[in-house]
């Protein structure tokens, strides 16, 4: 039996390289492009923190301390998770809602009362322009005092030697000081603000018929007077808070107790923290 013999073929691969850099000359510009995009990005945050107010800032920061089924599906918070970045434990980064709602309250109130210190003191401006513009008015305006205090803004109308507002130991007021009193009444009326109003005597003892009657007595009829012409002028009765007698207790010249400036009526437009105290005592 004839052995066949098996051709040894020659097999010839070919293997083809293709070019490294033929499919990606560009592709630098496609990360450069990234980078670009978001160094854009970061220098518009960096502009959007400067220019937002910090009311936003605050409503932004909110959003993400909520919790994530409020976020997406409202309802009510809750202070134990107030994380929207997980619910896995408590987010030790986190700002107590308390505290944040504490702080939102006091930033209020601060600006509620520095509203209201401007508003007093447009009424202070308003008071002084109308004595002034008023020529009748002008001979007094020595005996009218307003400034600013810790309560409000006090407005004082004292004696004088040879123009006193009141009768000699009565509760009648002089036709001036009745005039006076109308002008204020009508701008107590541009606040909101509540009026205490109380009178004061100096240190001459009380020489009426009355038995018992002395300079308390006197003291707080003439603060009731000085209410009442208030209200005739136009001020709405309710501003009064309170109306108090204090004597000679307080006098305006403490270093004389008799001279006629510590007979006066002190009326005083106050603050709102200081109406909430003497409403409590």
């Amino acid at each position: 039996m004839n052995k066949v013999k098996k051709e040894k073929r020659r097999i010839i691969v070919k293997i083809i390289r293709k070019s490294e850099h033929g499919g990606r000359k560009g592709i630098w510009k496609v990360a450069y492009a990234d980078f670009v995009t978001a160094m854009m990005a970061f220098f518009l945050l960096l502009w959007l923190i400067t220019v937002s107010s910090r009311n936003d800032l605050m409503g932004v920061g909110e959003y993400f301390r909520r919790p994530v089924r409020v976020a997406f599906f409202g309802g009510k918070t809750d202070d134990k998770d107030t994380s929207i970045m997980g619910q896995g434990g408590r987010d030790l980064t986190r700002t107590s809602g308390e505290v944040a709602r504490t702080t939102d309250l006091a930033t209020a109130q601060k600006e509620m009362q520095r509203l209201e210190a401007e508003s007093l003191q447009q009424l202070k401006i308003r008071l002084d322009k109308a004595m002034e513009a008023d020529p009748s008015m002008l001979s007094f305006r020595n005996q009218l005092l307003i400034d600013i205090t810790a309560n409000g803004l006090r407005i004082q109308i004292v004696d004088d030697k040879n123009r006193p507002m009141f009768d000699r130991g009565s509760a009648i007021l002089q036709p001036y000081a009745i005039e006076i009193l109308h002008a204020i009444g009508k701008m107590l009326n541009t606040v909101t603000n509540r009026i205490s109003l109380s009178g004061h005597t100096d240190a001459t003892p009380y020489q009426g018929g009355a038995r018992n009657y002395n300079n308390w007595d006197l003291s707080i009829d003439r603060a009731n007077a000085s209410r009442r012409a208030l209200i005739e002028g136009g001020m709405d009765a309710a501003k009064v808070l309170r109306v108090i007698g204090l004597a000679s207790a307080i006098p305006l010249d403490r270093k004389n107790a008799f001279d006629p400036i510590n007979r006066r009526i002190s009326i005083i437009v106050m603050k709102r923290e200081a109406a909430k105290s003497a409403g409590r005592n």
